[in-house]
């Protein structure tokens, strides 16, 4: 009983702990957003007294906030799309059929997962050079869709795979097609692994700046984090500002969480418990 209770109480503070390291940088981020920019040469972690709700305005007005962040929607949204259509029908194909070279192709696929986007920075700029697709939000797409599709693939297939096959038998035993067994049947037996999907490759994708800085060179395409550069200068920097556009630029993640909350837990925790 008291190694029970011991116990219990360990893991409640292992819990606590991460719960206080996750959210200390969090409110350093929204602190920060509300302090003067001049505040910060005297003590960089001071709290806001006094919140300076301007940095929020000026972030809006002056950065061209509004332009950056629909360009950041426009490439994290359809990237999101191209993965979750791909990954639902290649997830679907490896996970319920077995045929020659299954094995094969999900290997195959499965060697994009050890190739980071940097290495092949090269290849892919000339390749989309070559497309005349530099500058556009679609080759930035398309790279981001191929370096997120292999782990997609590979979680997909994983949860395509743990379904009875029973289901697919009883369903076209009453006449479905192969796409309604999809749509009407497994579809909604595996959203937990879309929300893991979505999540995981919706947040280095809204967060990243080595790619757009790459491919992208027109003010107007850029993505939120280029954008939110032009407060962070050489010789000066608007540190209140840029605080206060990396917090609204957080806000839609933040946002995606809270709505795929309930499926991505049950992703995670799938087959932890047996029914």
């Amino acid at each position: 009983m008291i190694a029970a209770l011991t116990s219990k109480l360990f893991f409640r503070a292992i819990l606590v702990i991460n719960a206080i390291m996750v959210i200390t940088p969090v409110f350093f981020l929204f602190n920060s957003a509300l302090r003067e920019t001049n505040s910060f040469a005297s003590n960089p972690f001071s709290l806001a007294r006094h919140p300076y709700w301007q940095n929020f305005q000026q972030v809006w007005s002056d950065g061209e906030f509004a332009t950056y962040l629909k360009n950041s929607i426009v490439v994290t949204g359809g990237s999101l799309i191209v993965i979750l259509v791909c990954a639902i029908g290649a997830g679907f194909v490896l996970g319920r059929y077995q045929f020659k070279g299954n094995a094969l192709i999900f290997g195959f696929v499965l060697t994009g997962m050890l190739v980071p986007a940097k290495l092949a920075i090269l290849p892919l700029f000339l390749q989309l050079k070559w497309m005349n697709l530099l500058d556009s939000h679609i080759g930035l797409i398309l790279v981001y869709t191929s370096g997120a599709l292999p782990a997609a693939v590979f979680i997909m297939s994983g949860f395509f795979r743990s379904l009875p096959m029973d289901l697919d038998s009883a369903a076209r035993i009453d006449g479905a097609s192969e796409s309604q067994l999809l749509r009407l049947i497994l579809m909604p037996l595996v959203r937990p692994g879309l929300a893991i999907v979505a999540i995981y490759s919706a947040i280095p994708i809204w967060n990243d700046f080595f790619l757009p800085l790459v491919f992208l060179q027109s003010p107007e395409n850029k993505t939120i984090m280029q954008g939110l550069t032009v407060f962070f200068g050489q010789y000066s920097s608007q540190w209140g500002v840029l605080f206060a556009g990396l917090t609204m630029a957080a806000l839609p993640l933040i946002a995606l969480y809270l709505v795929l909350s309930e499926q991505f837990i049950k992703g995670l925790t799938a087959g932890a418990v047996k029914g």
